[in-house]
C-alpha cells in the first residue's frame, strides 16, 4: 500500500489539560503534546488532515475544568474537531464519514492514553478499513509498563509502530502529490 500525505489523517486523542496534567508513563503529558504538535504542523504543511479529539462526560450539566484542548492543540482552519462521549473517537461521531469525504485512507495515532482512547480509536479505524500508524512517542499510557506492552504486543497486530521523527519524515515529509516510498510503515 502506498499513501500520500493528503490521504493521511493525524488523529490526536484527548490532549486536554485535565488529562495531560496526570502522571503518565513513560512520557510526560507535556512531551506527548510537543510531539503531537510537531506531527500536526507537519501534517498541515503537507496537506494532510488533522483530527483533534476531546472527550465530554455524558449527562452532566457542566464539564470539569480542563476539558478543552491544550493551547498547542487549539483547532486551526481545516482541522476536524471531534467531541466523543465514549472511549474511542468513531462511535456516534461521524468520524469515518468525515475522513472518507476528505479521501483519507490512512490514520496516524497520537494522544493519551495509549491503552484507552488511542487504542480504542485505532481499533475502530482498522475496523472501518483505514490503515493505522502509531506515533509511539507521541502517546503515553497511565504507566510505562502498559504503554510498552501495547507498543510491543497489541498495537503491531493492527498497525505500524514508529517514532514521531520517522512518521514526520516518511508520512508528512512528502509533498501531497508524491507517493510514499515502499517503506515498512505501510506493511503489516
Amino acid at each position: 500500500m502506498t499513501s500520500a500525505a493528503s490521504s493521511t489523517a493525524l488523529i490526536v486523542v484527548d490532549l486536554m489539560p485535565r488529562i495531560v496534567e496526570q502522571d503518565m508513563g513513560p512520557h510526560r503529558g507535556a512531551d506527548v503534546v510537543a510531539r503531537a504538535a510537531e506531527l500536526a504542523t507537519a501534517a498541515r504543511n503537507a496537506g494532510g488532515t488533522v483530527v483533534l479529539v476531546r472527550v465530554e462526560r455524558p449527562n452532566v450539566a457542566e464539564q470539569p475544568p480542563g476539558s478543552g484542548f491544550v493551547p498547542e492543540m487549539e483547532p486551526q482552519d481545516g482541522d476536524v474537531v471531534i467531541v466523543k462521549r465514549t472511549i474511542g473517537a468513531f462511535y456516534g461521531t461521524g468520524l469515518a464519514d468525515r475522513l472518507r469525504e476528505r479521501g483519507v485512507d490512512t490514520v496516524v495515532m497520537a494522544g493519551i492514553a495509549t491503552t484507552m482512547g488511542v487504542e480504542s480509536t485505532a481499533r475502530a479505524a482498522a475496523d472501518h478499513g483505514f490503515e493505522v500508524v502509531f506515533a509511539a512517542d507521541a502517546m503515553s499510557g497511565m504507566t510505562a509498563a502498559e504503554h510498552e506492552h501495547a507498543l510491543t504486543v497489541t498495537l503491531p497486530r493492527f498497525g505500524a509502530v514508529h517514532d514521531t521523527a520517522h512518521v514526520v519524515n516518511i508520512v508528512f515529509g512528502l509533498k501531497s502529490s508524491e507517493q510514499a516510498p515502499n517503506d515498512p510503515i505501510w506493511q503489516d
